[in-house]
């Protein structure tokens, strides 16, 4: 795996751009609401565009808008072009979160090699869910979406330390049927996102991995969308974007050292001209990964 070229970082900007303004205009139509996070809303409002070093954009949706997309889209979406993606029985993508991908383009990651999925260019849609007041609730929460991240993901999470890998090992070995991972993951879900936004101060996110799972938001900071210049487009980011990005990032609007001014490039593979699939058993899916 090497660095992108600057051909290929702009070309994958510019295809994760398409990509986003066809779904930003996907849930207007639908009144679903949306907003950039992370380092599009940074972009935004640091750049009017991308992180020059950026390669991806993301969104939020709040849990309710999170499940009508999935339902909507499959009915209304231009599904030849892009694929909405999301672990279910069937099969398992390894992420914790639904993906738009676009089938006419490549982009295999090394976690995903094995499996045979659609293997284009992504937008992460990640959820958010309420925060309950009770610190007992709380802590049952956080309980739930480790269970619910190991479950989902099925793989033992790295960068944690030994003593989690251990016991995601164990707790994987404890469950070897996708049958019975499947019900555990669901059961864990329904148990970490049954406390309403509606009905709770504050909002968290549960599926962006265990360090997120810590971070606590005030709600106003996402009651509605607010549109900010970004590469010529208008496009949304959290009406309470401050409170929002301080707590997840800190000072957000400082550039960060110029050596970490880097994309974190982990692809085996990019093609923004051709479909995945000229690529299987080559790239993914290949004879070693069976």
């Amino acid at each position: 795996m090497a660095d992108y070229t600057p051909e290929e970082l702009k070309g994958l900007q510019e295809k994760s751009l398409e990509m986003a303004v066809y779904f930003v205009d996907f849930c207007k139509k639908h009144d679903l609401l949306c907003y950039f996070c992370g380092g599009g809303a940074i972009g935004a409002l640091r750049h009017q565009g991308f992180i020059p070093w950026d390669d991806d954009l993301d969104f939020f949706m709040p849990r309710k808008d999170y499940e009508r997309l999935v339902r909507l889209w499959r009915k209304e979406a231009d599904t030849k072009k892009y694929v909405l993606m999301k672990s279910n029985r069937r099969y398992v993508d390894r992420n914790l979160f639904l993906t738009i991908r676009d089938r006419r383009t490549t982009l295999i990651k090394p976690y995903q090699k094995d499996l045979n999925i659609c293997h284009g260019v992504a937008l992460d849609v990640l959820p958010l869910d309420g925060y309950p007041d009770s610190k007992w609730a709380r802590k049952k929460q956080v309980a739930w979406a480790l269970i619910y991240s190991l479950y989902c993901a099925q793989t033992v999470p790295e960068n944690h330390g030994r003593l989690m890998a251990l016991g995601s090992r164990i707790a994987l070995a404890l469950a070897p049927s996708a049958r019975l991972r499947y019900r555990i993951w669901k059961f864990a879900e329904k148990q970490m996102t049954k406390y309403p936004i509606e009905t709770c101060h504050y909002i968290t996110e549960l599926c962006s991995g265990p360090g997120y799972m810590k971070k606590r938001y005030p709600k106003e900071a996402f009651d509605s969308a607010v549109y900010m210049p970004f590469e010529g487009y208008s496009m949304p980011i959290p009406v309470g974007y401050d409170a929002y990005l301080r707590e997840a990032f800190g000072d957000y609007m400082t550039l960060p050292p110029k050596e970490k001014r880097v994309a974190h490039h982990d692809a085996l593979l990019l093609d923004l001209e051709h479909s995945y699939r000229r690529y299987k058993g080559k790239y993914y899916c290949m004879e070693e990964d069976k």
